[in-house]
């Protein structure tokens, strides 16, 4: 077991979260904001640097220890806005600098998947839904495999986009979840290729009924009807890719990750699906239904970015290490530590998941 740091930064959040064996003592994080347009890069990163040190403090004194103390730091290596992880890797390779600890480079999407452990999930399906990620995820064959995905965009971006539009400014997601509070459904595309999905054509759609503001039938195309058709036509569309999972590898949980699943009507849906779909196995030739799917979701501090599930991953790379007495993930020595970089558009999938037996 170890004491790991984690610093967070893929995007508009700064986070350091701390583990120690296996348990979440520290979770603090600020999130880089505007009143109008979305997402600046290099100005989330330079709230980042500015930010960083008060947050790192922050974290040391809510988990009531020592720097000195700790055993590794782990960070977002990606995917994520290559100045937003630059300003993340660079503090914490001159914190693992400074220290003399060793640097845990960790995939922020797989990180989202592990701190689902939490919940009690063993082995499950994860309907990752954030910002620039939407996928369908399931460990198979040493790697956390993506079985069905957004062809486009992420639908948390998706949201936004949508939602800046209509002048609610960023982040959009949990305006856009209470303005849909007590809407009417107004027919949108369904996009569901597959086992993937299709964004762009219902942000098209969306934004050309909000101008219309009346459809040819007299559909009353206000924003509160058009954000709940927009939760309820696109929170469909991704469950039912995830119940498809579900059937194709033939697991029984389901675990929702990501800032997205915050929401709460995402959540309700998915309990449904998870209720309605029986857990059968077949026994001495005969099929016996043992219960629905169980449903998992972590507390909202760890769906939306956050530093622990960093330290958290970062914990388990770090143990798995040296039980396979390997040099594998970690950056022991200060010279691979100085070189180390960020990796944008790092995949779930072509992460190596060696920890895992």
């Amino acid at each position: 077991m170890a004491l790991i740091i984690g610093i967070e930064s893929t995007a508009h959040t700064f986070g350091v979260g701390v583990v120690k064996d296996g348990e979440i003592i520290a979770n603090e994080r600020d999130m880089y904001t505007t009143e109008e347009g979305g997402i600046i890069p290099v100005d989330s990163a330079n709230h980042h640097r500015e930010l960083a040190p008060l947050i790192y403090a922050r974290a040391l004194v809510a988990a009531g220890i020592n720097e000195r103390d700790v055993d590794a730091i782990s960070f977002s290596q990606g995917p994520g806005l290559p100045p937003c992880l630059l300003a993340g890797r660079d503090f914490a390779r001159d914190l693992a600098i400074r220290l003399e600890k060793p640097l845990v480079p960790v995939n922020h999407c797989v990180a989202h998947l592990e701190v689902g452990r939490i919940t009690g999930a063993t082995d499950p399906v994860l309907l990752y839904c954030s910002g620039a990620n939407t996928q369908v995820i399931a460990y198979a064959a040493g790697k956390y495999r993506v079985f069905g995905e957004t062809l486009d965009v992420g639908v948390g971006n998706f949201i936004d986009n949508f939602a800046r539009y209509a002048g609610l400014g960023f982040p959009g997601g949990p305006k856009i979840e209470k303005e849909a509070v007590g809407g009417e459904y107004i027919e949108l595309p369904y996009s569901v290729k597959g086992m993937d999905i299709a964004l762009s054509g219902i942000l098209t759609n969306l934004r050309q009924k909000l101008e219309k503001k009346v459809g040819k039938n007299g559909e009353d195309y206000t924003l509160k009807n058009l954000s709940y058709s927009l939760q309820e036509t696109v929170f469909a569309m991704l469950i039912e890719t995830a119940e498809r999972a579900l059937a194709h590898v033939g697991k029984t949980e389901l675990l929702l990750g990501g800032g997205v699943a915050c929401n709460s009507r995402l959540q309700e849906m998915t309990k449904v699906m998870c209720s309605e779909r029986p857990r059968k196995f077949e026994v001495d030739g005969e099929v016996k239904n043992i219960g629905e799917t169980k449903f998992f979701c972590p507390p909202r501090p760890l769906l939306v970015d956050n530093g622990a599930m960093i330290a958290y991953l970062g914990e388990i790379m770090f143990n798995a290490e040296f039980e396979l007495k390997k040099n594998g993930h970690i950056c022991w020595k200060k010279d691979k530590i100085e070189k180390i970089d960020i990796m944008p558009r790092q995949r779930t999938d072509q992460v190596d998941v060696t920890w895992k037996k």
